[in-house]
């Protein structure tokens, strides 16, 4: 006898314990990683935890007014985003407001006052030959340098740069080299792969005081200019005044006077000649810890090709002179943050600057000459504290009607499907934790952020949830209303709303995923808060729902058709069981009368 063929709906028996125990491990190892990680809670954006709004304003240079245009803008945003997000600080907004200003909005929380710091600075790199240079103000009687004074941005580039301006600099190689802890600047030998080991040597004097009787007067072809002789006598770099207006209105083609810190804390004042090489010749920067050579933290710089050959020709020229004329300035924003000497020309294409930088530092620095010069001069128009009083407000009104909303879908689970409301609701509370659980690590691994918007979109996931299980349950009441018992109804129900169920997640996730390319800001909150629980819906309506309700179906509360169980084929109108009509075969034949 031959077995008759399972119909194309016929699901194969489904093992619920290996969906239900995966899903259980899953929730396990993510709730230990979220306490083994300390992260607990979500992180909040601005709106939620407040933050620092800055509003920057373009300031055209002399004779560049049309300078100031869409493209430029648009530069300068996104180079301000990447630095932001360099220094892993995410949910910052940066935006443009009208045609001359950008709005920068960085949520409370780590390193977020070193985005503030260097979001708009302008980060004009040069390097610089060394003219002139002698200790400043109370430093050149030996007297301890003062603690630097003055506005945040003043206290921010020092602290980024500080470490790296003794003029102390040593050259390392890759052979492991011993270096010092002062500032250096190595160059790697064309085709060779190996540091210069003696392209820099350490300057014997820290206050890099001319030797062989020079005086630390200008001299050279500065030594006519008696302007820039006045401003270099009468600067004081100990003075938070006469530093910020240090270098002011100097073009890199001049010459110019300028401030920057040693290693030990004291303030220097240079003389500096034109720009030999400006921060468009870096191809690349980045922080690295030198293992090998005992230096710590350092930052490297690679120059394109024509950089390289104009850093080349700088150092090969300074090497004939004699200190402090043999070193050269690396001048960012008009402050000196190393001055090394050289020997010999670097040849490498590359560079090293380094000087006891701890990770944040070296990172600070290279993020700022990583990501370029920003395309305009952008000043501070305002700086606002935003405190978290108003996000909060609104935070508890949303998350009342999302509990109102949440409270109603459960009373309707309650009388419509009475007990299939178990299953409805325990799936949501699954549901709902690995949502928690996952926000709670995409904080410290992606930089997540909850936000208002993405708050809408966790409670708009409640209904796109709850519409899976009732197109579930729905096809389970339509096969006990065909009359068949509650066992087989489940299975074959499976495969008919396992179809509607992704297409209706697959349309969701689509329009999640095309708004957060499409949009910027807080809106993308929403979008990826919409796409993540839609693919969890997946996840257990798969590994929960469907499992559960087959271990439900072999209870006698719901095999047996109770009436609170929601699944009562007499209250759902069922059919009466089919059954087929049993015939006897008979030979072929005519038919006798008395059995007609």
């Amino acid at each position: 006898m031959v077995a008759p063929k399972k119909g194309k709906n016929a699901s194969a028996p489904s093992r619920p314990g290996r969906s239900l125990a995966l899903i259980l491990i899953a929730i396990v190892a993510l709730t230990g990683g979220m306490f083994a990680s300390g992260h607990t809670t979500p992180r909040l954006g601005i709106d939620l935890a407040g933050g620092t709004s800055i509003t920057l304003r373009a300031v055209p240079e002399a004779g560049q007014e049309s300078a100031i245009n869409k493209t430029n803008m648009d530069t300068a945003v996104d180079i301000m985003e990447r630095r932001v997000n360099g220094l892993g600080v995410s949910e910052a907004e940066v935006q443009t407001q009208g045609d001359r200003n950008i709005i920068v909005n960085i949520p409370k929380g780590t390193n977020s006052e070193e985005a503030r710091q260097q979001v708009g600075t302008t980060a004009k790199l040069y390097f610089r030959p060394v003219v002139a240079t002698e200790l400043s103000g109370a430093n050149a009687t030996g007297s301890p340098s003062p603690s630097a004074t003055g506005n945040p941005s003043d206290k921010a580039t020092g602290k980024a740069t500080d470490k790296a301006t003794d003029g102390q600099d040593k050259a390392t190689d890759e052979g492991g080299a011993s270096s010092t802890p002062s500032d250096s600047a190595s160059a790697s030998a064309t085709g060779q792969g190996r540091a210069a080991s003696d392209a820099l040597k350490a300057d014997p004097s820290p206050s890099a005081k001319p030797s062989d009787g020079a005086s630390p007067s200008p001299s050279g072809s500065a030594a006519g200019d008696a302007k820039l002789q006045q401003q270099y006598a009468a600067l004081d770099c100990t003075k938070a005044a006469d530093r910020a207006k240090a270098g002011d209105g100097s073009k890199p083609g001049d010459s110019m006077v300028a401030c920057g810190q040693n290693s030990q804390g004291q303030w220097q004042k240079y003389v500096l000649g034109p720009a030999s090489v400006d921060g468009t010749d870096i191809d690349k920067s980045e922080a690295v810890l030198n293992t090998q050579t005992g230096a710590g933290w350092t930052v490297t710089m690679k120059f394109t090709d024509n950089g390289g050959k104009k850093f080349a020709d700088i150092t090969g020229k300074l090497a004939k002179n004699q200190s402090p004329q043999n070193q050269f300035a690396i001048v960012l924003d008009n402050e000196v943050v190393s001055d090394p000497y050289v020997s010999q020309a670097l040849t490498g294409g590359s560079a090293e600057i380094s000087g006891n930088f701890d990770q944040e530092e070296a990172q600070g620095l290279a993020n700022m000459l990583s990501y370029g010069a920003l395309p305009l001069t952008f000043k501070e128009d305002s700086v606002t504290t935003v405190t978290a009083a108003l996000g909060g407000e609104q935070l508890k009104a949303g998350l009342i009607a999302g509990a109102i909303g949440l409270v109603l879908v459960v009373l309707y689970l309650l009388i419509y499907y009475r007990g299939l409301s178990f299953i409805a609701v325990t799936s949501l509370l699954v549901s709902a934790g690995l949502t928690y659980v996952i926000m709670s690590l995409l904080g410290p691994t992606i930089g997540f952020a909850l936000n208002l918007p993405a708050v809408c979109g966790a409670i708009v996931a409640i209904g796109i949830t709850a519409d899976s299980f009732i197109v579930y349950f729905e096809r389970v009441r339509d096969e006990i209303r065909e009359g068949r018992t509650l066992r087989p109804a489940v299975e074959r129900a499976w495969p008919r709303a396992r179809r509607t169920i992704l297409v209706s997640d697959f349309v969701s996730f689509l329009a999640a995923a095309v708004l957060f390319i499409v949009t910027v800001g807080k809106v993308q909150g929403f979008a990826f808060t919409l796409g993540l629980t839609t693919l969890l819906d997946v996840v257990v309506v798969f590994l929960f729902t469907k499992p559960l309700l087959t271990l439900m179906a072999r209870r006698k509360f719901f095999a047996s058709g109770h009436k609170w169980s929601g699944l009562d084929p007499k209250s759902l109108g069922a059919k009466p069981p089919l059954r087929r009509s049993r015939r006897t075969s008979r030979p072929a034949g005519p038919v006798d009368p008395k059995e007609a």
